[in-house]
């Protein structure tokens, strides 16, 4: 993972960004709902302010995290979370009502930045996982995803809206980043390397299993 033209480096890149992207949904709605109140002229300042402070703060969680998936067992732990977190993304219907509209500038930033780091948890241990322990793959992966939410939030939201399979491929992304941190976990690495078809076998049903029963839930949801 050293080599930044890697085909492992790129291809943990390409995740940290659709990760981030598909979880953008959030970062989008609570920086729209916090800076509703404010004048034209203060959104600006509210949009960019509230997103710099949540990068710093979503950095610096990322790169505890990373540092945390180092101690023998938690790589197996986050990998069986992110399964979850991949799942609820396809059947939860997501809506952050409840962030309150600030008259201030400053209210309406730390709304931002107290909002984002309680609803960045998935967003944190996801890129993390994608990232393998190299810190510069999380700061790569936010200073490119991070532009694109704040100046392409709506236009996030519409995409999401008109093409669902969007979602699933960002499922699909997390249900990989997490078999990836489950067969990579040290004390079941040795086996899974002397086992690749088994490997390569769990990673199948896991992405296969989350997309599916994630449909099919969301199906059933939508019946009742």
């Amino acid at each position: 993972m050293n080599d930044i033209f890697s085909l492992d480096f790129l291809q943990a890149l390409i995740s940290i960004v659709i990760i981030d992207l598909v979880l953008a949904g959030d970062n989008a709605i609570v920086i729209g709902l916090a800076a509703r109140n404010l004048r034209k002229e203060h959104q600006k300042k509210v949009i960019i302010g509230g997103t710099v402070g949540a990068i710093i703060i979503r950095a610096a969680a990322t790169l505890a995290v990373v540092w945390l998936l180092k101690i023998p067992g938690l790589l197996l732990v986050g990998g069986l979370i992110l399964i979850w977190i991949a799942f609820k993304l396809l059947i939860e219907e997501k809506g952050q009502e409840d962030v309150k509209a600030s008259n201030h500038v400053w209210g309406a930033i730390g709304t931002i930045i107290v909002a984002d780091a309680v609803m960045g948890l998935d967003n944190v241990l996801a890129v993390a996982g994608a990232a393998h322990s190299n810190p510069l793959l999380v700061i790569l992966g936010l200073v490119i995803s991070i532009p694109i939410v704040v100046w392409g939030s709506t236009i996030i939201l519409k995409w999401i809206e008109r093409y669902p399979f969007i979602i699933y491929i960002g499922s699909g992304v997390l249900a990989w980043t997490a078999s990836k941190m489950i067969v990579d976990e040290p004390f079941l690495k040795d086996f899974f390397t002397e086992q690749p078809f088994l490997k390569w076998a769990l990673i199948a049903v896991i992405v296969v299993g989350v997309i599916t029963l994630g449909r099919f839930a969301k199906k059933k949801a939508a019946h009742h």
